[in-house]
Parts: C-alpha cells; structure tokens; sequence
C-alpha cells in the first residue's frame, strides 16, 4: 500500500497533513506555512506547535476521536466498504466536516465555507433520515455527505436557517445536532432535554437545545456551539478538542475503569490549558456535583471539551446531561471516580472531601457551593414542575433524592 495524504485544515488554512504508511500507521506532521504563522495554535494540548513528525501513539487519539464509535462506526465502515479500525479510511470518506475547526481532505480539495453548499430538504425527507439513521447513520454513503460526530449516539447535522433544512453538502458547516429517539431508552430526548434545561436553569452554561417532532417523531435539536454566524450570513467554524483528545487518550479507553481519564487530570488540564482557569475549575466543579445530583454516570472525558477561539482556550459548554440512573439497564457506576467511589449511592462525605483537594478548591468554599448548587437545583425544579416541562417525571424524583443526600453530609 503506497503512503496516503490527507490535507488538515483549521477552518479555510492549512496546518498540516496526516499521513498512512506502507505499513497501516498514521502520522502527522504540521506544515511550515502554519508554523511560522504568529496567529498558529495547535490543533490540541496533545499535538504542540513543533516541527516533525508525531508517530501513531500521539496522533491517533486527537484523530480517532473526531470519529464515531462503537456500533455507529461499524455501520459507517461498511456504508464504505473499508475497516472499522481504519481511522484513515474513516477520516477520508466523512473527515470533511467534523467537530471544531478541523476539517481533512485529499490534495486538491480545500473546505467549502467561502462557497459553502446545501440541499435544502421538506419535513418528508427529514422524517425519512431521521428514521434511517439506524440503518444509516450520519447519512454515510449518500452523494455529497461527508460528516463525522464523535460518541455512539445516532444524529443527524444539518444548518438550519429561518425555519428551512438544509442538508451540508462536500463538507460544508452544519449548525444544528438532532438527536431522535432512541427504542431502547423511554423518553430519552424529554430526559436530556430536562436536564439541559435544569442546568441553564440555575446557571450553568450549556448546549441550547429543544424538543421538535415531525410525523410523529421526537428529537432533540441541539445549536452547535462550535459554530456562529459570520460575515455574509456564513457559518464560521469554532475549534474545540475534547479532555481525552488533549490528554492523548484513544477514544475506546474514554472510562477511567479501562485507564481513561480521572477528574484530578481533568482539573489539571484546565489549569495548563486554559486562558484564565480559575472560572473555568469552578465551572467543571458545578458539572461534577451536577452530574451527580442527577444520576449521570456517563460523564467520562469525551464529554468535556475545550474551546479553541482564536488565541482563547476555555471550558465548552456542557452537552450530553442525561439522568442515565432513570434506565435499570444502564451501569449505577460514575464514568469517572468521585474521591475514589465510583458507586454513586455509596458516595460518602469522606470522598467528596478527597474530590475538594483534587479540584484544588477550599474544603469549606467547596462544600459551601456544593450545598448552594443544591438549593439552587431545588428551586428551579419546582418551577419546571409546575411548568410540567418535558421530562420532569423521569428526573425530578432522581435530584430530589440526590439533593437530600448531598445536603446531610458533614
């Protein structure tokens, strides 16, 4: 097999180029043209600004985690006829548009958001792909499309504009995630939909999202927040990586039980990477004992991102807040270790002591926010309540409990 090129791009530029050898392994290696650039940034805490090349250990796990996973991935390898543990093959046929800024292309084909192009579709067709995403996900395979989204989770990416729906085309910017139904979950999309909006409720910067239904079927739509309106109504793309991609690890050991990350590291890498970390550590810190309260085990480090703006690097707003502990089926052990408990009815004060010194925050300042994010989740709930927002039946008796919990420990 003769060695393969693709072209990676940071929005419309250049910055280098990932590489498949004779032998199957991937590298990458910054252009020049980027490198002496003064405005250059890595494209992650991972891969520093350096000439050289990096070999497959500290280039597959950015890569491999701008593509789908688990399931999703098998079926968009066989869409294409290549291997599911190829993430070059992946990244060649649906690296065109992906999360952040980063975009990968064969020679010769630059990113389209100058002459960005669409299909706009009716609510048929939508209703159509939103019911064959399981057989199809991300539309892989279809003329034109060339989208990948991380997690396992079918989704379709679409920019929607004064109501219209308008399918990206070779790559162009999406601005909208929508996420049906899934069967083997209830009333998943009232759930995170409720939790999303319990957390802005009291505060936390989240993901906007909604809940939409067409012939029947229910979504939740969600505005990317790696992506806003720029001059002449274009989408400009904003670069994000998330805390697996900037520690350097692979996308399949995300859980700190398999030897992903664990939340010190998490805080760690706030205080390294970010522009000002100190809003930033408090911001992850409400996240956590969000999580928590209600019942989110799934919050491994895939689900925390940075974001690249310019020469600023923050904490992204959360996404991904579901009640998982509402499903029997699912797992009742935390993605990540709290104090060294990853049970989440076991948690004692005695671990959330351990987890104050490991965020680096005040044993009393901490618990004192801890014990006001609390009062404050109270008192939104009761006004969702009486909103009967979509998913309060599901969630609410879940945080009720977890609130009374955290607020007895001494």
């Amino acid at each position: 097999m003769a060695e393969r090129t693709l072209i990676v791009f940071l929005g419309t530029q250049l910055v280098g180029h990932l590489k498949q050898d004779d032998d199957g392994a991937v590298q990458f290696e910054y252009a020049d043209s980027w490198l002496n650039l003064p405005q250059a940034r890595p494209l992650s805490a991972s891969l520093p600004l350096q000439s050289g090349k990096f070999r497959r250990n500290k280039t597959r796990p950015f890569f491999a985690g701008l593509l789908p996973e688990e399931e999703i991935r098998r079926v968009v390898a066989g869409a294409f006829g290549v291997s599911a543990a190829n993430d070059f093959a992946l990244l060649e046929k649906i690296g065109a548009e992906c999360a952040g800024a980063v975009s990968l292309r064969p020679a010769g084909d630059a990113p389209r958001d100058a002459n960005p192009s669409y299909r706009e579709i009716d609510i048929r067709e939508l209703s159509q792909k939103l019911q064959s995403l399981p057989q199809n996900p991300l539309l892989a395979g279809q003329a034109g499309i060339r989208l990948s989204l991380a997690g396992a989770q079918g989704k379709l990416a679409l920019r929607i504009d004064a109501g219209r729906f308008l399918l990206p085309l070779e790559g162009s910017p999406s601005t909208h995630i929508l996420k049906p139904e899934n069967p083997r979950f209830l009333d998943l999309v009232e759930n995170e939909f409720f939790c999303m909006t319990l957390a802005r409720r009291i505060g936390l910067e989240v993901a906007r999202v909604e809940i939409q239904s067409i012939d029947g079927i229910r979504y939740l739509q969600i505005e990317r927040f790696d992506r806003r309106l720029g001059k002449d109504s274009r989408i400009e793309r904003i670069h994000q990586e998330d805390f697996c991609q900037a520690l350097g690890v692979v996308p399949e050991l995300k859980y700190e039980q398999e030897g992903g990350p664990n939340l010190k590291q998490c805080f760690d890498l706030l205080r390294d990477v970010c522009s000002t970390p100190g809003p930033d550590i408090l911001r992850l810190f409400d996240a956590v004992v969000f999580n928590v309260l209600i019942g989110n085990c799934d919050a491994h480090a895939k689900n925390f991102t940075f974001l690249r703006d310019g020469g600023i690097v923050r904490l992204a707003p959360l996404y991904d807040l579901v009640a998982t502990s509402a499903y029997p089926s699912l797992a009742r052990e935390m993605a990540m270790k709290i104090g060294g408990e990853r049970n989440l009815a076991s948690l004692s004060a005695k671990n959330w002591h351990r987890f104050f010194d490991q965020a680096g925050i005040g044993q009393a300042s901490a618990r004192q926010r801890m014990i006001s994010l609390c009062s404050q989740v109270l008192d939104a709930l009761e006004k969702l309540d009486r909103e009967d927002s979509p998913g309060a039946n599901i969630v609410v008796p879940l945080v009720r409990q977890a609130c009374a919990r955290l607020q007895t420990l001494r």
